[in-house]
């Protein structure tokens, strides 16, 4: 059983996607992950994260084992990772990891830019989680502010609308909602609400699909 999860930046889908996997006791990847570390691993030989050679050299030796890293969440990264995301030889680098992944038993959850529509094409359920640049800035920004780092408001959402535009325009697996995916808006709801939401739309579908939890 596979639940592909996808949206933009700071949507929730992260948070929705380990709430949702702890749920139902499925194995959960957060796919942005892998991205981060090729960028963390790109940077850290010298390398920039835009050239496509390099990147894709950083994700076929990619260690899984450092997927742990807290230093992948830093915001510096997060460009980084959008940079390298749009070589499509690193996203074919890193494609058997997340298939092989996603065949966890009993289930796994897995989010990410194109987990419904590239990934996991044959995923049961599919959501798109999504919410407005501004709201998705304000919830950023104050996770970042939490972690102590020193950045403004309005830099966050410059940088998510970068992020965007960057992901939704790249040739290789673009950000866009599978024709079969549900739609989750969560501009105005709360994690509480968003989780309630997710769980009524995933159970079903999975009623549909004849699936037995």
């Amino acid at each position: 059983m596979i639940i592909a999860i996808d949206g933009p930046a700071a949507s929730g889908k992260g948070t929705l996607g380990k709430l949702i996997a702890a749920h139902y006791r499925f194995a959960y990847l957060d796919t942005g992950t892998l991205y981060r570390a090729v960028a963390r691993d790109a940077l850290a030989r010298g390398k920039d994260p835009a050239d496509a050679k390099a990147a894709a050299a950083s994700a076929a030796a990619l260690d899984p084992a450092t997927l742990g890293d807290p230093n992948l969440r830093g915001p510096g990264l997060g460009e980084a990772a959008s940079l390298v995301a749009k070589h499509g030889e690193v996203r074919q680098a890193l494609l058997a990891y997340q298939r092989t992944f996603a065949g966890a038993k009993p289930g796994a959850v897995l989010d990410g830019r194109d987990i419904g529509t590239v990934i996991c094409p044959e995923a049961k359920v599919k959501l798109f989680v999504t919410a407005t640049p501004e709201e998705r800035a304000r919830r950023r920004y104050l996770e970042l502010k939490q972690a102590g780092m020193a950045i403004g408001e309005a830099e966050v959402l410059s940088d998510i609308r970068r992020r965007d535009e960057r992901d939704a325009g790249r040739a290789a697996a673009p950000l866009r909602q599978a024709p079969d995916a549900h739609l989750l808006d969560t501009t105005n709801l709360d994690i509480d609400a968003a989780f309630r939401a997710a769980i009524d739309l995933i159970d079903a579908a999975m009623g549909r699909a004849g699936y037995a939890s």
